[in-house]
C-alpha cells in the first residue's frame, strides 16, 4: 500500500487517511466509526492498526477511534477535547513517535476550538500535513458549529491558525484534509480528496483575502444550514460512543402488526425505498429517504437522534449499508424493518397511499416547489417555484398555499419533501423525478439565477 492511502466516505463528504508505519503496523487519522474497512487493510498486509488520531471533535460523524481501541490502537487526541475515554491528550507542539514516522501536532483552532492538524515527518523529511478541518481543497471548514455567538471569534481564530502553523509549510507538501466535497462542514467544489501548500495558495479563493477581515467577511458569507444532528454529535464523541463491534447486528425482522404498535408508540418510519417505489404505493405518513450515500445526512436533518426507528426496505436494498450509515451519525435505537416489505403490507388490507410522478419537462405546468440548498437554487432554477429548503421545510408547510408538485436536482430530496408534506397533512402532492437541469434541456428555455 502507499504511504498514505485515503478511505472515502461519499455520503457524507469525509475522508480518512491510512499511514502505513512500516512492518504491517498502521494509523488511521479521524476514522469513521465503522472499523471494517481498517481492519481489513491491516489484516491484508499482516500487521495491525496502532494508532488512531483524532484532529477535532467531529459534529457530523461517530468517531471510530472507540472501536479501533478494542483492537488494540492507541488513541491520539487533542488535550483540549477533553475526551472522557482513554486517550493519549495532545497539545500543539508534541511530537508522535509512530515507530520510524512521527508527528507533529500544530495548533490550528478554528473549525474547531481544540482543533490540531498533525505534520507527518520521516526523519527530517515532511511528508504530508493532516489538516483535519483547517485547510481543505479549495476551502476551509465552517466556523459556527460550536455557538453562534463564537463564529467569527473562530474565523479570526483560523485566519492565524493557517497563516502561522499551515502556510508556512513547504509549497509541495501533501495537505491530507478530512472534510471533502459532500460535506456539510464544508461543501467544497470538485472531487479531490487532497492538495498541496501551493495548490492552495494559488487558487484557493478564501486565501486570496488579503486579510483577516476580508478573510472572515468572505468565510461567513459563504456559510449555509447543515442538518440538526451536528449540535449533538461533539458531545457524544467527547463522551465516548458505544462501542458496536463487528459483525453488526442485523435489523430484527418485524411483523405488520409489531411495527404498527412501534409507530404508535412513537417510533418513526421511514422508508428507504427508491422515490419510483415510495410514488408508487406506500404505507401513509412514512418519511421517504431514500436510500443513497446521502441517506444519514437527511435522517441526521429531519428525525431527533433518541426516535426508535423502524424501516421499510426494498428487496434490493443493502441492509448492513443503511445500518452502517444510521450508526455513522449515532442514530442506534434501531427497532427494526418490516418483514415481508411492502407486499406484507398490502396483504394485511391496510390503507396504501401514492403520489404521482410528474417529468421535469412539465414542471412550469404546476405549482412547484424547490426543495434544495439555498445555492442551488441562486444558481439556476426553474421561473417562477417557490423555494424552501428541504431541512426547513416541516415548519413551513401552512404556509405553500396551493403548492402542487416538489422538486429537486434528480427526485429523491423531493420525494422526502412530498412524504413531509403527506405527515402535515397534506397528501398526495406530485414528485418531479428530473431537476431544473433537466427542464431546461427538455424546453430550450433559460433557468433562473438568484
Amino acid at each position: 500500500m502507499s504511504l498514505v492511502t485515503p478511505v472515502v466516505d461519499e455520503g457524507l463528504g469525509n475522508t480518512s487517511w491510512l499511514v502505513d508505519l512500516g512492518d504491517g503496523r498502521l494509523a488511521v487519522v479521524d476514522p469513521s466509526r465503522h472499523p471494517g474497512r481498517y481492519l481489513a487493510t491491516a489484516e491484508r498486509v499482516g500487521g495491525r492498526v496502532a494508532f488512531s488520531v483524532e484532529t477535532h471533535l467531529h459534529a457530523d460523524f461517530v468517531t471510530g477511534s472507540r472501536e479501533l481501541a478494542a483492537h488494540g490502537a492507541t488513541v491520539v487526541a487533542p488535550a483540549a477535547s477533553g475526551l472522557a475515554w482513554p486517550h493519549r491528550p495532545t497539545a500543539g507542539g508534541d511530537v508522535v513517535d509512530l515507530g520510524g514516522l512521527h508527528l507533529r501536532a500544530l495548533p490550528t483552532p478554528g473549525h474547531t476550538p481544540e482543533h490540531l492538524a498533525y505534520l507527518l515527518s520521516d526523519g527530517d523529511r515532511s511528508v504530508g500535513v493532516f489538516s483535519g478541518g483547517s485547510l481543505l481543497v479549495g476551502a476551509v471548514a465552517r466556523t459556527d458549529l460550536i455557538a453562534p455567538e463564537r463564529t467569527e471569534e473562530l474565523a479570526r481564530a483560523l485566519w492565524r491558525s493557517l497563516h502561522d502553523h499551515v502556510l508556512v509549510l513547504p509549497d509541495d507538501l501533501p495537505v491530507y484534509p478530512t472534510h471533502g466535497a459532500g460535506s456539510f462542514c464544508s461543501a467544497p467544489a470538485g472531487d479531490r480528496r487532497w492538495t498541496t501548500i501551493g495548490d492552495e495558495l494559488r487558487t484557493n479563493p478564501l486565501l486570496a483575502a488579503g486579510t483577516e477581515d476580508a478573510f472572515v467577511k468572505a468565510l461567513l458569507d459563504g456559510l449555509g444550514t447543515y442538518p440538526h444532528y451536528f449540535a449533538h454529535l461533539r458531545a457524544l464523541n467527547q463522551s465516548g460512543p458505544q462501542v458496536l463491534g463487528i459483525p453488526q447486528p442485523p435489523l430484527e425482522r418485524l411483523d405488520v402488526d409489531e411495527l404498527r404498535r412501534l409507530a404508535g408508540d412513537g417510533a418513526v418510519l421511514v422508508d428507504t425505498r427508491p422515490a419510483r417505489a415510495w410514488a408508487a404505493g406506500h404505507i401513509p405518513h412514512a418519511l421517504a429517504i431514500p436510500l443513497r450515500p446521502q441517506f444519514a445526512s437527511w435522517l441526521g436533518w429531519l428525525v431527533d437522534r433518541d426516535r426508535p426507528l423502524v424501516f421499510v426496505i426494498g428487496p434490493d436494498q443493502d441492509r448492513a449499508e443503511l445500518v452502517r450509515q444510521c450508526h455513522q451519525i449515532g442514530y442506534d435505537n434501531l427497532a427494526g424493518e418490516l418483514a415481508g416489505e411492502m407486499a406484507a403490507w398490502r396483504a394485511a388490507g391496510l390503507p396504501v397511499a401514492t403520489n404521482p410522478q410528474v417529468a421535469a419537462a412539465h414542471a412550469d405546468t404546476h405549482q412547484v416547489l424547490d426543495v434544495r440548498q439555498d445555492d442551488e437554487h441562486a444558481a439556476g432554477h426553474v421561473p417562477g417555484v417557490a423555494h424552501v429548503e428541504l431541512g426547513a421545510l416541516s415548519g413551513l408547510v401552512d404556509q405553500l398555499g396551493n403548492i402542487d408538485a416538489v422538486m429537486c436536482g434528480h427526485g429523491e430530496r423531493a420525494t422526502t419533501a412530498a412524504s413531509l408534506i403527506e405527515r402535515a397533512g397534506r397528501p398526495g402532492v406530485a414528485v418531479v423525478t428530473g431537476g431544473p437541469a433537466d427542464w431546461a434541456t427538455a424546453t430550450g428555455r433559460a433557468l433562473a439565477t438568484r
